[in-house]
C-alpha cells in the first residue's frame, strides 16, 4: 500500500477524485494511476451518475459483498447504504434474502442477478424477465444491473486477492461482526 501523501500525489496527477486516496482499496490501485483511473470512472459512474435505484443498487453491493466473503466490500458498503437510508434489517436481509418478507419483487429480482452471476457467470432467463417485469424495461437501467453486478464482482476478486485491509478504527461485518465463514447458512 502506499502512503495517503503518495497515494493523494498520484491521484492528483492520474485524475482520480481527490478523496479515495483515502480509501485502502485506492492506496493499493494507485500503484497503477491508469487502472486506478479507470476502476474509479466505472465505480463512479455506477455510483453517481446511474440510473439504477441507488437502495438497488446497494443491496446487490451488500450480496457481492456477503456472497465472496469481501469483508472490506461489505464494510465500506454498509456506509453508504446506510448514508442513503436503507435500513440496516435491510442490509442484514441480503445475507438470506429469500427469507426476508420485506424485500418485494424488485429487491429480490437484482438480488437472484447477483446470486445467479455469481453461481454460474451470467443471468438466467427467468431472472431477466424478472429484472424487466419488476426493475425496468429501460436497456440502461438493465446494463447497469449487469455492470454493477460484474463490477463490484471484481472489485471483490482484487480485495480479496491483493490482501486489501480496512482502513484502520473501522470494525469489519457490521452491524453484528459476522461473516459468511462464521455464519450457519
Amino acid at each position: 500500500m502506499l502512503d495517503v501523501g503518495e497515494a493523494t500525489a498520484r491521484a492528483e496527477q492520474a485524475g482520480v477524485p481527490s478523496y479515495l486516496p483515502r480509501l485502502s482499496i485506492f492506496q493499493v490501485l494507485l500503484q497503477h494511476p491508469r487502472l486506478a483511473r479507470s476502476l474509479s470512472d466505472l465505480l463512479t459512474t455506477l455510483l453517481f451518475e446511474g440510473a439504477l435505484d441507488p437502495r438497488l443498487r446497494e443491496l446487490m453491493i451488500m450480496r457481492l459483498g456477503w456472497a465472496t466473503d469481501s469483508v472490506y466490500e461489505w464494510t465500506q458498503h454498509w456506509q453508504i447504504a446506510v448514508a442513503l437510508g436503507i435500513p440496516a434489517e435491510d442490509l442484514v436481509g441480503v445475507r438470506h434474502w429469500r427469507d426476508h418478507q420485506p424485500f418485494g419483487p424488485s429487491e429480490r429480482a437484482v438480488l437472484q442477478a447477483v446470486d445467479d452471476t455469481v453461481g454460474t457467470g451470467s443471468l438466467r432467463a427467468e431472472t431477466w424477465a424478472a429484472l424487466e417485469e419488476h426493475v425496468s424495461t429501460d436497456p440502461a437501467v438493465l446494463l447497469e444491473v449487469v455492470g454493477v453486478v460484474g463490477a463490484w464482482r471484481m472489485v471483490s476478486g482484487l480485495l480479496r486477492s491483493l490482501g486489501v485491509p480496512l482502513e484502520p478504527g473501522v470494525d469489519p461485518w457490521p452491524p453484528d461482526g459476522r461473516s459468511p465463514a462464521g455464519d450457519a447458512r
